[in-house]
């Protein structure tokens, strides 16, 4: 489908509307119903995207593409020839029902402005994602579509956007897809590899199995950390509850603003890559894990903007807490995507804190980040949550969940993500994949500022999605994070340096 916009917007979109299973010619109601999980449902009311912008390494051959996607993502991804139908059935519940799907109703080929486009490729495939969050999709066909800029940027020769409803699935089960459906770029006879498993195996919040209590020390330590995990989980399920109630961060730049009756506001997906050496480096030098790195540098980079921007005294501390979502699926689950791609929404989260404060010491940040993770792994709060969203969707309906969990949203500060992509750079439908670049947008907006990590080869991309009215120097704030894992590793390196010293 081509579409021609002056600002790079696709023509106008049907709006969004609930399909009935009676409507005659929707769907295939005799093929078998797969029920909406609770999260799912929640996200369909919610009106929650992902974005997943790709960079190819050649320019786009569509018809090659398109043969991709019909040979390859449709028949591995039922929810990629399914629509959601909300009534209808005897239990009330929506269904996923597949239904045929015409390819080219999902692709988009925008005509750009090609004076935009010389002057500013990346600005061009910038406003043109940004474009995207503010348009509905049409849920009378499978909620997915690809979006084809056929020019050079800095980072790729061209570029592809996917987007896709959340009510289809999370991070997690977009990246089996692509993994499943791609081969490796190096040696195209195989699938690509996906990072070694860490050493744990289940859960953050499951228990070590006993130890052989050879002493009464090992004995005393094994009930000890049972107790830490009792009072973790009280602390946090008294946070969530007040959280709800009455408790909200305090107001800040990255608080968002209410709307005052403008037109749809627009997020702005904006992203850089980090070597993912150095954040190993740092990793080793404090003993800690990659996930702590990414807070703590998140944690850096937010502190320098706000300092820079707001222009107050270094001196002071601010306590926010981030949204973090959090993939439930066995940790297994990732090496088994041959064989079975990973559907729907299997996520939890967890509010964890973060601190605006000025360190001179930039290792700070990590030790932080450290310890409060290493908290929330102490604890059951990510199964609480996900039993009680769970909870209140069954009985009270997705409506009451999309309100809990706009109430965690706007009374948080910022959501933080980190999807796991593959170890090593895949080609995608017949085309190399230079870069990737997730997100997540949706209307109405509810976070000003999401920030998200994906590994990808040998690179961490960091990106975020920004409130285009409230940060409009959103690619100032970007730079930050660039800064700020210089600064931590050129720490790590000096620390490193000086044990290695004390050592001989």
């Amino acid at each position: 489908m081509e579409v021609g916009a002056n600002v790079a917007t696709p023509a106008n979109r049907p709006l969004s509307v609930r399909v009935s299973s009676t409507e005659k010619g929707c769907a295939d109601t005799s093929t078998d119903e797969d029920p909406m999980s609770p999260f799912g449902r929640v996200m369909e009311e919610m009106g929650v995207y992902i974005v997943l912008v790709m960079g190819l390494g050649t320019p786009v051959n569509l018809p090659v593409f398109r043969a991709g996607i019909e040979t390859e993502l449709i028949p591995r991804f039922p929810r990629f020839r399914s629509i959601q139908v909300m009534d209808g059935f005897k239990d009330g519940k929506p269904r996923w029902v597949q239904t045929t799907v015409n390819v080219d109703n999902h692709i988009v080929v925008p005509r750009m402005d090609t004076a935009a486009v010389a002057s500013d490729p990346e600005k061009a495939v910038e406003d043109y994602v940004a474009s995207l969050s503010t348009l509905p999709m049409d849920k009378r066909r499978p909620l997915w579509e690809f979006h084809f800029l056929d020019f050079p940027t800095s980072e790729a020769t061209s570029t592809t956007v996917l987007r896709v409803h959340h009510s289809i699935g999370d991070g997690m089960s977009i990246m089996t897809l692509l993994m499943a459906s791609s081969r490796s770029t190096d040696d195209p006879e195989r699938l690509p590899a996906m990072p070694p498993l860490p050493r744990r195996t289940g859960a953050i919040y499951k228990q070590r199995p006993r130890p052989s209590l050879s002493s009464l020390g090992d004995c005393l330590a094994w009930v000890w950390s049972y107790f830490v995990l009792v009072w973790h989980t009280l602390v946090d399920v008294a946070l969530l509850s007040a959280t709800l109630l009455f408790l909200r961060d305090p107001p800040t730049m990255f608080t968002r603003l209410p709307d005052k009756g403008e037109s749809p506001r627009r997020k702005r997906l904006v992203h850089q890559s980090l070597n993912l050496d150095d954040v190993k480096l740092i990793k080793t030098a404090m003993n800690c894990t990659i996930n702590d790195v990414l807070v703590g540098v998140a944690s850096m980079a937010l502190s320098q903007y706000y300092f820079r921007k707001s222009g107050n005294a270094k001196t002071m501390k601010i306590r926010l807490r981030s949204i973090l979502p959090v993939n439930i699926r066995p940790l297994s689950s990732r090496q088994i995507y041959v064989t079975k791609v990973e559907t729907g929404n299997q996520l939890s989260i967890l509010m964890c804190p973060f601190h605006i404060a000025w360190h001179d010491d930039p290792l700070e940040y990590v030790r932080k980040a450290k310890r409060s993770i290493h908290k929330k792994k102490s604890s059951l709060e990510v199964i609480f949550s996900h039993v009680a969203s769970n909870f209140l969707v069954k009985y009270f309906g997705a409506k009451i969940g999309a309100f809990v969990f706009r109430r965690f949203s706007t009374r948080t500060s910022i959501v933080l993500s980190n999807v796991l992509g593959p170890a090593e750079h895949i080609t995608l439908c017949g085309h190399p994949i230079a870069f990737m670049a997730i997100s997540a947008c949706g209307q109405p907006q509810v976070k000003a500022l999401i920030v998200h990590y994906l590994n990808y080869g040998s690179t961490v991309k960091v990106i975020l999605a920004a409130d285009d009215t409230q940060f409009p120097n959103c690619h100032e704030l970007l730079e930050d994070f660039g800064n700020s894992i210089r600064l931590i590793k050129d720490a790590a390196g000096l620390k490193t340096l000086k044990t290695s010293i004390e050592i001989e």
